[in-house]
């Protein structure tokens, strides 16, 4: 049984948090620092590996996603060289590839190889829209070599007049590519929720993650919109250090799902997405 220092929040199964971030320690301070002055949030901890991790320990967190973004050109080496350094028994990450790169095809062969679980995208800070042509020989890449992929959807406060992955698009590429895995941050679109409801929820090929539910997402909708895409499909997630995972977890244990449900959102389901053998 875990308790939540923050809260004294007790919760008898295990955590997967399947939306973390961390940085270099000495890009750390300076990331964190300009993402929340581009975005006006607020941010948790310091950013890196080792307080991220003390942070999981706190908020009873036994595995993390790691999400990396390579946001230009020229970066996707060292942020896949990173990711790769920091993975262990209960740290996994995914890479990231930027569609403007050259060797794009051979940097997710060396994902692969490196160990790594699957790739993030944030079409914001990358520039591009999500159903941009650039990308179609990646989904195609990705659905080829059965890796996953994250992509931030919806909203985002670094481009609020223009949502790069908005939910139309993300059910349209669904459907052109089925045997791609996608991960749809933000419960499917942040702040884009009815959509989500009406234009995405119930796609066999599409996983929703919760980061940032808490903060956004009305409960009603937020349960209407996993009954209809299947508990099965929706994993947890916060968004850290834009949010803790405990309050997310709060969240979705206040919505009153029975045991099994609780167990498959928190954990099972991603564990299976990843094929790590273990269970809650």
């Amino acid at each position: 049984m875990r308790r939540t220092a923050l809260k004294g929040w007790i919760l008898s199964m295990k955590l997967f948090d399947a939306h973390m971030h961390c940085f270099p320690q000495k890009l750390a301070a300076r990331a964190l620092a300009g993402m929340s002055k581009t975005a006006g949030v607020p941010y948790f901890g310091d950013g890196t590996i080792e307080t991220t991790t003390a942070s999981m320990n706190q908020w009873g967190v036994d595995k993390g996603l790691f999400l990396h973004i390579a946001t230009k050109p020229g970066q996707m080496h060292n942020v896949n060289n990173f990711a790769a350094s920091i993975q262990s028994d209960r740290i996994f990450c995914f890479g990231s590839v930027h569609p403007y790169d050259e060797d794009v095809d051979q940097e997710i062969d060396r994902i692969a190889e490196l160990g790594l679980h699957g790739l993030k995208f944030h079409f914001d800070y990358q520039g591009l829209m999500v159903d941009d042509p650039k990308m179609d020989a990646i989904y195609r890449r990705l659905s080829a070599v059965g890796l996953p992929m994250t992509l931030h959807a919806g909203w985002d406060p670094y481009s609020p007049q223009l949502v790069h992955a908005p939910v139309d698009k993300i059910a349209r590429i669904a459907d052109r590519y089925p045997a791609l895995t996608i991960i749809a941050a933000h419960l499917g679109g942040m702040k884009r929720y009815e959509q989500v409801l009406h234009l995405l929820a119930g796609r066999e090929n599409v996983y929703l993650d919760t980061a940032m539910c808490a903060q956004y997402c009305p409960r009603d909708l937020f349960l209407q919109i996993v009954q209809k895409h299947g508990a099965q499909r929706v994993i947890f997630g916060s968004d850290c250090p834009w949010d803790t995972s405990d309050r997310e977890a709060q969240y979705i244990s206040d919505c009153g799902f029975d045991e099994e449900t609780q167990r498959a959102i928190f954990h099972d389901n991603l564990a299976k997405l990843l094929k790590i053998e273990e269970k809650a």
